[in-house]
């Protein structure tokens, strides 16, 4: 019998530094009430759904800026967004900055049940960007200055009938972020992530940023056999233009469902998990075809060497 998952992705627009949380949260009840009535099991939300891309600006004493993080989950501003989706019985994926109470800082995203309760916490492992400031951008991208890098790695889940697993951002351009979740039996990854497209250090790479964010989403989904749903903050945001194309990727690479604005919008596909079995029992049988004896640098150096 297959295993179906009725997914929504559920792309935000811009979210301006004047935008407070109660409107954010309206905005994403609008979104999780339309999964809902489309027939959805899970309902995927953005990378910082909650605030505007704050690391584009730089800060001196970076407590100035504990008012764009969340210290519980759920918050009493968030609160509506559990017990709605309890009601509705939709589960939710939801990113947010999270400052812990030892003051570690986290790029985070969260994994919520039918019923409203909490079936895993990632935080981002690949943090880009810089950690000092750069006055001379047009504008920061300081996400190693706001943000630790975790070490708690991939995990994968069992939850609405399958193997879940996420990723942030940055993290879909690593295939090693694939893999170790593919190792692990993933059936379903879910990613959100902000993607400016202007790409300072390196404009030449604006004009490839569509391609480059299906690229390696397709690619991690085809190479691990495994549902990718990438959902994106979009739009022009504090006059930072950040690219949408929000997708849903099927095991085979093809993207079934895309986005098509830069606005609140959502998409959504009937996800079978047995489809993964084509791919996971076939070319990608890592039991059979795997050969970790010749992959040592892979896990055994971090930068490039010359022989």
């Amino acid at each position: 019998m297959s295993r179906i998952v009725t997914v929504g992705a559920a792309q935000l627009g811009p979210i301006q530094r004047g935008d407070d949380r109660a409107s954010v949260v309206a905005r994403l009840l609008e979104l999780l009430r339309q999964g809902a009535a489309a027939g959805c099991d899970l309902i995927v939300f953005p990378e910082l759904a909650l605030t505007t891309f704050f690391p584009r600006w730089f800060v001196e004493d970076i407590t100035e800026a504990d008012h764009w993080y969340e210290t519980a989950m759920p918050s009493p501003v968030t609160a509506p967004l559990f017990e709605e989706a309890r009601r509705l019985s939709v589960g939710f994926c939801l990113g947010y900055a999270e400052l812990t109470p030892d003051g570690h800082r986290f790029n985070t995203q969260i994994l919520v049940d039918k019923s409203g309760g909490t079936v895993a916490k990632y935080r981002k492992v690949h943090i880009p960007g810089h950690e000092h400031h750069e006055p001379d951008r047009p504008f920061q991208h300081a996400e190693r200055y706001y943000f630790e890098p975790s070490d708690e790695g991939f995990g994968v889940w069992q939850a609405f009938g399958g193997r879940m697993g996420m990723m942030i951002c940055n993290d879909r351009r690593w295939p090693e972020s694939y893999r170790v979740m593919g190792l692990k039996g993933v059936e379903m990854i879910l990613c959100g992530y902000n993607t400016p497209i202007h790409y300072v250090p390196d404009p030449s790479q604006d004009i490839l940023q569509g391609f480059h964010n299906a690229l390696v989403m397709q690619s991690g989904a085809y190479q691990n056999g495994t549902w990718v749903v990438g959902v994106a903050k979009a739009g022009v945001e504090e006059g930072v233009d950040s690219l949408g194309q929000s997708m849903i990727v099927a095991p085979s690479g093809q993207i079934v469902a895309q986005t098509l604005s830069t606005d609140d919008e959502l998409i959504t596909a009937r996800c079978d998990l047995d489809w993964c079995r084509r791919y996971k029992e076939t070319l990608f049988d890592f039991g059979r075809y795997r050969r970790p004896e010749v992959y040592g640098p892979i896990t055994g150096q971090r930068g490039v060497t010359l022989d």
